[in-house]
């Protein structure tokens, strides 16, 4: 199973890293039950395992409605466990998402007459490795494929467990979660600071009884950090959730290009401080799972919200047209519209052109006295509601006496025409954007 393989790759890179020579069994007794579950609140939650089982609520004993569990009871569990694992064949209970062996229950496999042996050793493994999920909205969690990003994780264990033992409040279970506000801090190269690795992170809700809870962190926000931390092009990554009904999205490749793509044009041309603030508004045209039936999450996983009607007009209506913004927060949701159309375009020069020739229409739509001449404007209104070439195409012709550089304007109308089809909304898009700028 996955979350083995996981936990085999983080082992093998934790013992290179550390000059260790960790197994699987010793590493899980000595390093990550001690962590994870030898304390008053637990780190990890794993439906019907012995750690689970009859455990009185974390919330409860916060709130003083019961007692942690004392040592020796803790210590019971962990030999129920470790019996279990050499004992039983390897199930949901023991380990960490492996199918139920009740061909019935919900979070079963398929039924096959294969012999699969799961060894003791892939059991803990898929401790180590379940541990290592990063949870986003919506629960969807994702194993990722690179060593060096679970070292990372792992780096943020030992805080997680500081802030449980630190914070009365503080609810547990919550590593995977945990590891996503973690990873996302970890990799924030205006933020973290390596003297101070908690300084300027909180990542807490509070309830209205009290209870803090760690917050999921959009997918989006957690591969910006990773596709600005590694100059890789593709990173797989396995998307699942656990719960009572077990769901599996399978491997899905994240192409870091692409995703990097929007954020460094934005950066470059709007600054990277409005840049961090247009985080939060891409990839949420469409949540994670819908992204991910694409096969691969890029460029197009990135489209922000309400964007699609000003791109692809609904029958034979024209496409709907932009207003100017009215202040800062609609002013970057502007300016987010307009860079995941140059990424789509996948040319910068594009960028230039729309601007000369937004500004070429607009010139053209007022009279000498610099008067808005109706008829002028509704020419050039007609060629900015052109949804595809032949309609540009004939309204630019009727827009040329009034250019006063022609020459340019032609050019870029025959770039236009020259365009793969595919191309020609997102430009015409780019284009109704710039000239509402103006």
């Amino acid at each position: 199973m996955i979350t083995s393989a996981i936990g085999k790759m983080f082992l093998e890179a934790y013992n290179e890293e550390y000059g260790t020579h960790y197994d699987a069994r010793t590493f899980f007794i000595e390093q990550f039950y001690p962590l994870f579950f030898d304390q008053n609140k637990q780190m990890m939650y794993v439906i019907n395992s012995p750690f689970v089982q009859q455990l009185p609520s974390c919330r409860d004993c916060i709130l003083g409605k019961k007692e942690f569990e004392s040592t020796a009871e803790r210590s019971e569990r962990l030999d129920t466990f470790l019996n279990k694992v050499e004992c039983n064949d390897a199930d949901a209970s023991i380990a960490v998402a492996y199918p139920s062996l009740e061909p019935t229950a919900k979070t079963s496999g398929q039924v096959t007459n294969i012999d699969f042996r799961i060894s003791s050793d892939d059991v803990f493994l898929s401790w180590i490795g379940g541990a290592l999920g990063i949870c986003t909205e919506k629960g969807y969690t994702i194993l990722f494929h690179k060593k060096e990003i679970l070292l990372d994780v792992y780096k943020g264990w030992k805080y997680y467990r500081q802030a449980l033992n630190e914070t009365k409040m503080l609810d547990g279970n919550k590593i995977n979660s945990w590891n996503g506000q973690w990873l996302a801090h970890y990799y924030d190269d205006r933020e973290f600071e390596e003297d101070n690795p908690m300084a300027s992170f909180s990542p807490y809700n509070t309830g209205d009884d009290g209870i803090i809870s760690i917050a999921l962190l959009s997918w989006t926000k957690i591969l910006i950090r990773i596709a600005k931390r590694f100059e890789d092009v593709n990173l797989l990554g396995y998307v699942y959730v656990l719960s009572k009904s077990n769901t599996t999205l399978g491997f899905i490749p994240f192409n870091l290009n692409q995703i990097r793509r929007p954020i460094h044009l934005y950066e470059k041309l709007f600054g990277i401080a409005d840049g961090r603030e247009a985080e939060s508004l891409w990839g949420k045209a469409f949540g994670f799972r819908t992204a991910c039936t694409a096969g691969v999450i890029g460029i197009k996983a990135m489209e922000p919200k309400g964007l699609r009607d000003y791109v692809y007009p609904k029958g034979d209506k024209a496409p709907k047209q932009p207003k100017a913004p009215k202040n800062e927060t609609e002013t970057i949701n502007f300016n987010v519209y307009k860079i995941w159309i140059l990424a789509m375009l996948n040319n910068e020069d594009l960028w230039d052109k729309s601007q000369e020739l937004a500004e070429l229409l607009n010139e053209a739509s007022t009279d000498k006295d610099k008067s808005i001449s109706t008829k002028r404007k509704n020419l050039v209104e007609t060629m900015l509601g052109a949804s595809n070439k032949k309609q540009f195409i004939a309204a630019a012709t009727e827009v040329i006496p009034f250019i006063g550089k022609t020459n340019e304007f032609k050019d870029i109308v025959k770039e236009v025409h020259s365009m793969p089809t595919d191309n020609v909304p997102y430009f015409l898009t780019l284009l109704r954007f710039q000239y509402k700028t103006l």
